[in-house]
């Protein structure tokens, strides 16, 4: 465990429209509210963030995260901006831009904010460093939450797995993703930010990296 071992996870496998791979998704959104990351980052923007300031969300997936940000009163969806290989998400307000697409093949938007929630352990550390060198210099604050690899991680997922009767692929895909998970300061090194960014870091006893950078 200590260094991050970047694998495929099965779940990137499947079609979308799979059983399996539905299932699947639905596992993810409980493992997320377990984890607590989009109410941590809700509270943490809440404390940070300013008006009229730009909100990119990488890897949106479905939206919910961005859409919890316009929920609370936070943003306007004038100010929300997700980014996924997936279609916009039909639920996706029209006043929030989208953009379909690999972030390592185009320019990230021009934001004030970047977040990221259990997407940036997908990659290895020189995928991070030229995502890294693709934010803007308007971004500003940086929140990313990641799974933390540490060993007891992986006894305690296999646990709740058990216990919250997970599927086979969640259960695999959990194991993989504390391997490739991060620790301390791992995320601002991987991104290759420089001196100017101060940071807090944060690990949960559910499992997670909390990473709140700003400069």
């Amino acid at each position: 465990m200590r260094t991050r071992v970047v694998e495929p996870e099965l779940l990137e496998t499947y079609p979308d429209d799979h059983p399996d791979a539905i299932v699947g998704r639905e596992d993810l959104l409980l493992v997320n509210a377990v984890m607590g990351n989009h109410r941590w980052m809700e509270r943490t923007l809440r404390r940070l963030y300013q008006p009229g300031w730009h909100i990119t969300e990488l890897g949106a997936g479905d939206g919910a995260l961005s859409l919890r940000f316009l929920e609370s009163g936070i943003c306007d969806a004038s100010a929300l901006h997700g980014f996924d290989l997936a279609q916009r998400p039909v639920l996706w307000p029209k006043m929030a831009a989208w953009t379909q697409g690999d972030f390592f093949h185009h320019p990230l938007p021009e934001s004030e904010v970047l977040v990221a929630n259990l997407i940036l352990h997908h990659f290895k550390d020189d995928q991070l460093r030229v995502l890294g060198s693709r934010i803007s210099s308007k971004t500003c604050l940086i929140l990313a939450a990641e799974p933390e690899r540490q060993r007891r991680h992986t006894f305690m997922g296999r646990f709740f797995s058990w216990l919250a009767e997970l599927h086979a692929i969640t259960c695999h895909d959990m194991q993989v993703s504390i391997r490739a998970g991060f620790r301390g300061d791992e995320v601002r090194e991987a991104l290759g930010l420089g001196p100017e960014w101060q940071g807090e870091v944060r690990s949960t006893i559910f499992g997670a990296l909390r990473v709140c950078l700003w400069r």
